[in-house]
């Protein structure tokens, strides 16, 4: 597997440069210089195929002889040990739960499949690999458990200062060993722009062997093609064939492996992205002007993000070709008023409870099909339990939630996070003398 920088269609690196680079010297992202073809029998018998087969092929296909077949086959089958379900909600409205692992959020699948990758290209002998990563709420936690006692890691989550979830918070700072915290008195733009800083720090990266677990890291776009793989196969099993995903979009590192997956063959419809008040690629989608802004905290905080870093990605995917865009991608903004009511009504009419962001996916996917009505299954994704955002969800409701196992112990266990101001000498100051 090569890559390039979508800022130099010229460079080339090898997927495991890519994997512990992270970011090119030019701050561009690296995207496959070939974005392979599945076997269109593949697809069309894909209901054959389990959870771990699918990731396999799609993981193989992209990866090649970078990791031997029976290697990559341990990886998966460690890493993706857990279910991402279709639910229907009516005859065609269905949820992809995509919060069955450890860490109650979709980001499950990048963190621990590119916590295995780097643990199995690491060799003994290396310099200590410190992992630098910024949460605007569930990244933080699926790479704290992802890499948790990873031998030869060490890993940095900056995170805002409240601007996460309770239960969000206790994932990412209470445990220790290899895993630091660090409360940044800002936004998860700022912590996000200390990160990208570092990376391009000679003195530092001569000092440190950095590397990112944000989803500006390749490894963590490849797994995120699973789930949608595997989606499609549970509709097919249903006698379906013909979907819209839509996705709850902040980064747009989610709905990017989708458009990957879109990419490689797989058959879907359209693609929508829900996002909050932080609507720099709706905006965009309308004007044809890309133009960021600061981000406003909102009860989906995952979703925080004014300049969403995977965006580029998309762009590069379709040719920076905006009618391009706009033939496969539509999106809807939604406010927190907007956001509340949603989950009171999948509460309501379906005895379903979400989590703020999966309630803007349901209000996006409930938009496009009243705009574009037609014979399709609508899913919508859901990306983290609802028992991580207690603030957000009325008593009532909340108390009827079944918490996942391991879920009561958080609260029980100390905080473990280092405050600091934005200020990249600090945060640089931090990590060396640290080290």
């Amino acid at each position: 597997m090569k890559l390039y920088s979508t800022n130099n269609k010229d460079l080339r690196v090898s997927f495991q440069e890519a994997v512990f680079n992270s970011l090119p010297t030019d701050k561009g992202l690296y995207m496959p210089e070939i974005i392979p073809q599945l076997d269109p029998a593949f697809i069309r018998n894909i209901q054959q195929y389990s959870l771990q087969e699918i990731a396999f092929t799609v993981a193989n296909a992209l990866i090649g002889d970078d990791i031997p077949e029976v290697d990559l086959k341990a990886i998966i089958a460690d890493a993706i040990n857990f279910d991402a379900p279709v639910k229907f909600l009516s005859a065609d409205t269905a949820v992809l739960e995509l919060f069955h692992g450890p860490s109650y959020a979709f980001k499950d699948f990048g963190a621990r499949f590119m916590s295995r990758v780097m643990g199995y290209f690491s060799t003994q002998g290396d310099k200590l690999l410190d992992v630098l990563v910024a949460t605007s709420g569930d990244t933080g936690g699926a790479v704290a458990l992802g890499f948790l006692g990873v031998e030869g890691t060490r890993v940095t989550i900056l995170y805002p200062k409240g601007k996460v979830s309770k239960v969000q918070e206790e994932q990412l700072t209470t445990n220790g060993q290899n895993i630091r915290a660090l409360e940044v008195e800002g936004t998860f733009d700022d912590c996000q722009a200390l990160v990208k800083t570092a990376f391009n720090d000679k003195d530092l990266n001569e000092a440190l062997r950095l590397t990112s677990a944000n989803s500006i890291n390749i490894a963590r776009l490849i797994p995120q093609t699973f789930y949608y793989f595997w989606a499609y196969a549970q509709l097919k099993s249903q006698g379906m064939s013909e979907v819209v995903f839509t996705v709850p979009s902040g980064n747009f590192g989610n709905i990017g492996a989708g458009l990957l997956a879109y990419k490689m063959g797989l058959p879907v419809k359209h693609f929508v992205a829900g996002t909050n008040v932080n609507d720099t690629v709706p905006r965009f989608l309308q004007s044809g002007a890309y133009t960021p802004k600061p981000s406003v905290q909102t009860l989906a905080n995952a979703m925080d993000v004014g300049n969403p870093s995977n965006w580029v990605r998309i762009q590069d995917m379709f040719h920076n070709n905006l009618e391009e865009l706009r033939a496969i991608i539509s999106s809807y903004t939604y406010n927190d008023e907007e956001t509340v009511k949603a989950m009171a009504e999948l509460y309501e009419r379906y005895k379903y409870i979400a989590c703020p962001h999966t309630a803007i996916a349901y209000l996006a996917s409930n938009q496009y099909c009243q705009d574009e009505p037609g014979e399709y299954a609508s899913v919508f994704l859901s990306t983290a339990h609802p028992c991580k955002f207690p603030d957000a969800i009325s008593e009532d409701v909340f108390a009827k939630i079944e918490l996942p196992k391991g879920a009561e112990d958080l609260a029980g266990k100390p905080k473990l996070a280092t405050e600091i101001p934005v200020d990249y000498e600090v945060f640089k100051s931090y990590l060396l003398v640290n080290n």
